[in-house]
């Protein structure tokens, strides 16, 4: 039986593609100011040193958040974007005495995205000095990071057809396989392995292989 979508659900499902709709134009954005802005210089050299070819950076949108305390929220705003949507997708935060400002600046961004490829978030990675050395989206409508697997986008196909699955650490780990065409492998992104994760896995097989830090 077809049920009508009761008035709170639909503004919900509206929300949730809105924040992916957000989050797909700043991933965009970030991979724009990677591949052609003088200011990531620094960051291209590091993906070089690390053999991340530019195939590799378009393929997993890799990209560059500006170390500027708006860039982000003005070029999405300038589409049409009110920063109560930036807000929920957790691009920028609030300041106490009024105002907001970006949340991601100055760091290695890597777009963190769902089964079907929406963009549910981002981890991000400083390349200097900075706290933390690594930073993720906060929890949203559309982002839990206990629920969600970094790479499984690309990795879903080749888990079914490998028959196992490997779980590395952070997002380098799942990249540099990935681009040398070991594509069965995830990461939860630094975090503890969730029962949430585990069920997302068992959707493709049951044969898991760790291979943590640790």
């Amino acid at each position: 039986t077809l049920e009508q979508q009761r008035e709170g659900e639909a503004a919900e499902s509206r929300q949730r593609a809105r924040i992916f709709k957000v989050n797909q134009l700043a991933a965009e954005y970030f991979h724009y100011l990677l591949m052609n802005a003088p200011e990531a210089a620094g960051t291209r050299d590091y993906l070089t040193r690390r053999g991340i070819t530019e195939e590799t950076r378009r393929s997993h949108l890799i990209g560059y958040s500006r170390d500027d305390w708006h860039a982000l929220s003005q070029n999405l705003t300038a589409k049409g974007y009110t920063v109560t949507d930036l807000l929920d997708a957790g691009l920028v935060i609030e300041r106490k005495e009024g105002g907001h400002y970006d949340r991601f600046r100055g760091r290695l961004m890597f777009p963190i995205r769902d089964l079907r490829g929406n963009t549910l978030g981002f981890g991000a990675r400083a390349l200097d000095d900075s706290i933390p050395k690594y930073m993720n989206s906060p929890q949203t409508v559309v982002f839990d990071k206990s629920g969600v697997l970094y790479g499984i986008d690309q990795a879903k196909d080749a888990i079914r057809d490998a028959g196992f699955v490997v779980i590395v650490e952070g997002y380098m780990d799942v990249v540099v396989p990935h681009q040398e065409g070991f594509t069965n492998l995830v990461s939860p992104m630094g975090t503890a392995l969730t029962e949430a994760q585990l069920q997302l896995l068992k959707r493709f097989t049951r044969r898991i292989i760790l291979a943590l830090d640790a």
